[in-house]
């Protein structure tokens, strides 16, 4: 199936949100929090607004899974859903580090078809679809995205803004093979993944759910990654229940797979 015209029109999405995003960025903003602690600005509302303005111009009849918009579940009758987080990475926004995002995915049939992520501080944008390869889009030269080869000397990131415990261990239990640790925030480490820049990367336990992940899903898999749950399993979207138990790892390479189930196995012991 050909899915070009909602990789475009998610593409001009993105880029609009992104607008939208900094002009609010560099004000004295307020910061509200949600049930679960998180926060949200009214740079999330207005970036989702104008995400799902322009989605539904275009593609009436798709659903639509936001973090910022009510869920009524009429979307699980639906093959077509796009699955949208605003800002991703929001308490990067407000830290005014830059890492943040905005991600706009389409789910088909609870398989990730086409997939968007911007980063406006940067004015980049990295983008998929299904079976034809991840590219980067700069300044309007685009490149196509290829994870590394590399096989020791193994470059790794960890989430600026919510450190693991799980995930220090599991790089110090293989530090002989990691030459260095970044601190990446958003769905950023998906993409420098796919440019090539690290080589993986690990999220233990309950914390994301489909919109965290699904842009990345995709980009990593046709820059010719692995991202999988801690099941080893490959991700579903669209479903009732939106959160991931399991979190996830990216990889370049399964040769470059971390054994991390004793962790897990220590937790659960707890």
């Amino acid at each position: 199936m050909d899915f070009s015209k909602e990789l475009y029109e998610a593409k001009k999405a993105a880029i609009l949100a992104g607008k939208k995003v900094m002009e609010i960025y560099h004000t004295d903003f307020k910061v509200d929090y949600k049930t679960d602690d998180s926060p949200v600005t009214i740079a999330d509302i207005q970036a989702n607004k104008v995400i799902i303005s322009h989605l539904q111009k275009y593609f009436p009849s798709y659903a639509i899974l936001s973090e910022e918009s009510k869920d009524d579940g009429e979307r699980l009758n639906n093959d077509y859903c796009f699955i949208i987080d605003p800002i991703d990475g929001t308490k990067e926004f407000v830290n005014k580090t830059g890492e943040f995002s905005i991600n706009i995915a389409l789910a088909y049939k609870q398989k990730i078809v086409v997939a968007v992520i911007y980063v406006p501080v940067l004015e980049e944008l990295y983008c998929a679809e299904k079976g034809k390869g991840a590219y980067k889009i700069k300044a309007r030269e685009k490149s196509k995205l290829y994870v590394s080869n590399r096989r020791d000397n193994l470059r790794v990131a960890e989430s600026r803004s919510h450190k693991s415990a799980e995930v220090s261990l599991l790089y110090k239990e293989n530090k002989a093979k990691i030459e260095k640790v970044y601190e990446v925030g958003s769905t950023i480490k998906g993409c420098f993944l796919a440019s090539g820049v690290i080589d993986a990367f690990y999220k233990f336990g309950l914390g994301t759910k489909e919109w965290d992940i699904a842009t990345m899903d995709l980009i990593i898999h046709e820059a010719g990654g692995i991202f999988r749950d801690l099941q080893h399993q490959q991700f579903k979207y669209n479903k009732k229940d939106v959160y991931n138990y399991w979190g996830y790892y990216a990889l370049n390479s399964d040769k470059n797979y971390f054994e991390f189930e004793h962790i897990i196995r220590q937790n659960v012991a707890k």
